[in-house]
Formats: C-alpha cells, sequence, structure tokens
C-alpha cells in the first residue's frame, strides 16, 4: 500500500484530540480498563449518558497526520463493548468545502484474554484540520450509528510513516543489564534486548520496535504488547529484528510507584512524550531493510495486525 510520506517534526505540537463530552473518556476507564493488575488512571464521577443505547467511541489513534495511516477504536454502549466483526468508516473534510471521501471497511480485532477489542482501517486524511469520521455498525443493542471529531496534523511530533527511523541507542543486555535494570516486565523476553535500535537499522534485517512499558497500564488502549511482539518473533525467526524500549529510565527503582518513574530519553527523542498532557505507553514502529519506517501503531495492536504489516517488509521468496 502506497502511503503520502511525511516527516516528523522536532518540536512538540498540540495532541490531535477526540471532540466528544468528558462523558466518554469516564466510559472508557468504566467499560474498557485495563485487565491487568498494573495501576490505571482513576475514573471520574459522572452521570449516565441521555440514552443508554448511544454508542461513545474511544479514539485509540490519537496522532493523526496528513497521509494514510492506520485508525483505530473502540465502541461501547452502557452494555458494554461492542464486538461486530465490521464497521464502515467515512471520514469528512470539516474546515472547507469537498465531498466526504470514500467509504472504508474496518475490522475488529479482538484483544487476547477476550475482554476487549478495537476496530482498525487505514484512512488517508488529504489535509490538515478538523474531521468528523462518521462510523456505522451493528449494535444489537440499539443505535447504529455515531459520529465523532479528530484533529490532523500536517506534520507528526513522532516520526512518520516513510521517514528513517532514528538512530538511537536502546538500551540492551550487553551495555545496561541486568534485565530489570532495563524492564519493568515481569517475565522479560531477553530477546528484545540484544540489539539497539541504532544497530538494527544499519543491518540488512527489517526491524520491530516496540515502546511500551509492561508493568504499567495507564490508558484504555494498553495491553500486552510486548508479550504479542514475542509472540511475533515466534512466527518469525531470524527474520527480523525485535526490540523492547521501556518506557522509563529506571525500572527497577520504580517498584508500582510511578511517582519515581522517569521517561528514558530515547522515548522524548522519538517524540512520544511531545504531545500536550498525553502520550500513549505503547508504540510499535515497522521498519523495512533500509530502516525506513513502513508502518506505525500506537496503542495496542493485536498479533495479525502486527504480522500483516511486517510481512509487508520481509523478502519475498
Amino acid at each position: 500500500m502506497n502511503r503520502t510520506q511525511n516527516h516528523a517534526s522536532s518540536f512538540p505540537l498540540s495532541r490531535p484530540r477526540l471532540l466528544i463530552p468528558a462523558l466518554a473518556m469516564v466510559a472508557i476507564a468504566l467499560l474498557v480498563a485495563c485487565g491487568s493488575s498494573a495501576p490505571t488512571a482513576a475514573p471520574r464521577p459522572t452521570t449516565a449518558p441521555a440514552d443508554p443505547n448511544a454508542i461513545i467511541p474511544i479514539l485509540a489513534t490519537t496522532v493523526l497526520e496528513v497521509g494514510e495511516q492506520r485508525l483505530a477504536f473502540l465502541l461501547t454502549t452502557s452494555k458494554g463493548l461492542i464486538k461486530t466483526p465490521t464497521a464502515l468508516v467515512t471520514a469528512v473534510y470539516l474546515d472547507g468545502d469537498g465531498p466526504p471521501g470514500p467509504t472504508m471497511e474496518a475490522a475488529f480485532n479482538p484483544w487476547p484474554y477476550g475482554i476487549r477489542g478495537s476496530y482498525s482501517t487505514y484512512v488517508n486524511f488529504d489535509r490538515a484540520g478538523r474531521w468528523r469520521l462518521d462510523v456505522q455498525v451493528d449494535n444489537p443493542d440499539g443505535n447504529d450509528q455515531v459520529q465523532f471529531e479528530v484533529e490532523v496534523l500536517e506534520r507528526s511530533p513522532v516520526p512518520a510513516l516513510g521517514s528513517r527511523a532514528l538512530l538511537s541507542i536502546s538500551k540492551t543486555l550487553a551495555g545496561h543489564g541486568p534485565i530489570e535494570q532495563i524492564t519493568t516486565d515481569y517475565s522479560p523476553d531477553p530477546d528484545l534486548y540484544q540489539l539497539t535500535i541504532k544497530d538494527a537499522v544499519e543491518n540488512s534485517l527489517p526491524t520491530v520496535v516496540v515502546f511500551a512499558s509492561p508493568a504499567f497500564c495507564t490508558s484504555p488502549t494498553c495491553g500486552p504488547q510486548v508479550d504479542t511482539v514475542t509472540e511475533l518473533k515466534g512466527r518469525h525467526p531470524g527474520q527480523a529484528n525485535f526490540i523492547h524500549v521501556e518506557i522509563y529510565d529506571n525500572p527497577a527503582e520504580i517498584q508500582g510507584n510511578l511517582n519515581r518513574a522517569e521517561i528514558f530519553s530515547v522515548v522524548e527523542d522519538w517524540g512520544l512524550t511531545s504531545i500536550e498532557d498525553y502520550f500513549n505507553e505503547s508504540w510499535v514502529f515497522i521498519l523495512d531493510a533500509d530502516g525506513l519506517i513502513d508502518d506505525r501503531f500506537e496503542g495496542f495492536a493485536t498479533l495479525d495486525e502486527l504480522d500483516a504489516a511486517l510481512m509487508k517488509v520481509l523478502p519475498q521468496t
């Protein structure tokens, strides 16, 4: 799939925001809170929606820029998460004239443990500004349509599709061991800490880089992303580099208290904390053999989604 190529900016930009009532954010925490025992953000009290059958959208992709990219979202009601196999998505530009974009089919991707899942598709935003997403889904409990607005940036604060990956010196066992000093993962995979990002970009294989903090889920779109990358590695042994970059620089000192946490400089270099008042603690970047970013996933991405993206950059036999 050809995608519009943009270059990441080096300065912070206001984050794209989901322009729906604060109620939706509360529903996120109440209806799709993380299934792990890790600390999560406390929900804020609010009143019930006027329409108990209303669909509440939860945007998992908060960084949207001009060009074609993955768009992921969850749909929920007062009765729980909607898990219909597909939904239809139409993007409508709001800051000027022009017809609606094509209607795209978004597939539902079940997450591990059967608790949650998200819809995803690829949408081409041809200009910056405010866009409305019209979503239609088969909802057995009531309403089957919902609209919400998003903001699309001219340039992304994180490395853009088509740009060359930063030659970052991420932590490895050889340079920063023992392993509990470089990851919050309670059962870490040592294979993910053998190469720096720089090493991977400079060798001849494609690369999967996951930025995540396995022990902490602080957003509703988090999931066992590092474990999923390990599963992906098992599907493609020796065919790609697989790297985990911990969000926090001092995992051994945190001991369950994020007040002690310090952000790792490589995470900041990649722009993942430059989004005002928010950063999603899970990102996956798929790099081709030349070190160019072919795809990226914000929030949790399933094994099948990552596998499909990696297959596109593996040598064809």
